[in-house]
């Protein structure tokens, strides 16, 4: 691990987007210090956050070629179909990875990736871990950005990035304002065991009062299938919502899924998560950069808010090591706008489908019920446009970096 108070980089929030951004950048030899509030080994306990995700299979190369691909092959398990329905009404539409072909995303606990990736920025040279440590100050230069903790230390380099979350504080202190608004409703995210198998279909139930996934996960300990549960609830059932027992939250889950998973027994506590959507009215400035949801953040309807970090992720790497390699000042507004070029387009477009999708199955009634069913039943029957709603699951639309590929820049 690097010991000097300066590095080509400095990156504030050491979570899975700061991680990957410095593992990615350390394996072109650019180096980076990376400060974070929280004590990170207390973040890779369960209890801390039983989330899950869903790793598009673009995002799941770049992890393979940084060296987190054990990680995904011992405890991922490969999303083959998505099965999307109104309620549970019998039109539906279905996607499938075809056999033979890449999965359409790997589903993975959230603590488990975050520990692979802690492991992996411990053992890089080139990269200081500073944690848990507060940000004092963060001044910008005309050749670097200095960086000052609460405990007097101070590091510089010719860039800073912002990849501290929705509530990044060092956007708040540049004065970077985010247009956005909270949604009448929370995430509940748990766990189940199940007696039906999932057979690897991760299905999407949309209701008026919002979606409800069903995510295959590998298997109970006790050799049970397993899924991760987000259903999105009335903002003013949540806290009720939150103080279900295991018991009654499985009778309410069951309720709702007609019995795609049979019988259901809740394995992990339920977390309540607020939903809300944002997007930063500019993603640099001098010597200062965001990335992942410090730029943005969606509604989880299509569980794209970690793969459009992750994109940012491959961006902003394959735009830096490009200018290193050719001597340009990192922290330069020429250098961080072709970055912002790449990635804000492609983020605004899937946050204004998701909040759209949402704002649409949200609208109750048989006669707008008829029409999505309608909808869902048409979009099947083209194979054009289930080919792009496929693509966009694997994270390959548009011009893909070289990490998203599977490749080194």
């Amino acid at each position: 691990m690097n010991a000097s108070n300066t590095a080509d980089v400095l990156i504030i929030g050491g979570g899975l987007i700061g991680s990957t951004i410095a593992l990615a950048l350390a394996r072109h030899e650019v180096s980076s210090i990376v400060i974070d509030t929280a004590d990170l080994q207390t973040t890779l306990t369960a209890a801390f956050d039983g989330r899950a995700s869903a790793i598009a299979s673009a995002s799941a190369r770049m992890l393979g070629i940084l060296g987190i691909d054990d990680v995904l092959a011992q405890h991922g398990c490969a999303i083959r179909a998505i099965r999307v329905t109104d309620g549970t009404a019998p039109q539906f539409l279905h996607f499938d990875a075809g056999e033979g072909n890449e999965p359409l995303g790997i589903m993975l606990e959230n603590r488990l990736l975050r520990a692979s990736l802690l492991r992996a920025v411990e053992a890089e040279p080139h990269i200081t871990l500073i944690a848990p440590a507060r940000v004092a100050s963060l001044d910008y230069g005309d050749h670097a950005a200095t960086l000052t903790l609460a405990d007097g230390r101070s590091f510089k380099a010719p860039l800073a990035i912002a990849a501290d979350g929705r509530r990044s504080a060092t956007r708040t202190a540049a004065g970077i304002r985010i247009a956005g608004w909270q949604y009448q409703s929370s995430a509940l995210v748990s766990m189940v065991a199940h007696s039906v198998p999932h057979g690897q279909v991760a299905c999407e139930l949309f209701y008026p009062s919002g979606p409800l996934a069903l995510l295959p996960m590998v298997d109970h300990t006790d050799g049970r299938p397993r899924s991760a549960i987000v259903w999105t609830v009335d903002a003013h059932a949540a806290a009720g919502s939150a103080k279900l027992g295991p018991k009654a939250l499985a009778a309410e889950i069951e309720k709702r899924i007609d019995g795609t998973l049979g019988e259901v027994e809740v394995i992990a506590p339920q977390a309540v998560w607020p939903l809300g959507y944002h997007h930063a009215a500019e993603y640099y400035r001098p010597r200062l950069v965001l990335a992942g949801d410090a730029a943005h953040g969606i509604h989880p309807i299509a569980g794209q808010g970690l793969n459009m970090g992750f994109r940012d992720v491959a961006a902003l790497v394959q735009v830096l090591v490009e200018a290193a390699r050719t001597g340009q000042d990192l922290g330069h507004p020429d250098v961080l706008a072709r970055y912002s070029a790449w990635r804000r387009l492609d983020n605004s477009m899937v946050g204004a489908v998701t909040d759209g999708l949402n704002r649409l199955f949200a609208v109750p009634g048989r006669l707008p019920a008829a029409v999505r069913r309608f909808g869902l039943a048409a979009v099947e029957r083209v194979p054009p446009l289930k080919a792009r709603f496929m693509a966009e699951a694997r994270g390959e639309t548009g011009a893909l970096p070289a990490l998203l590929q599977g490749q080194l820049v």
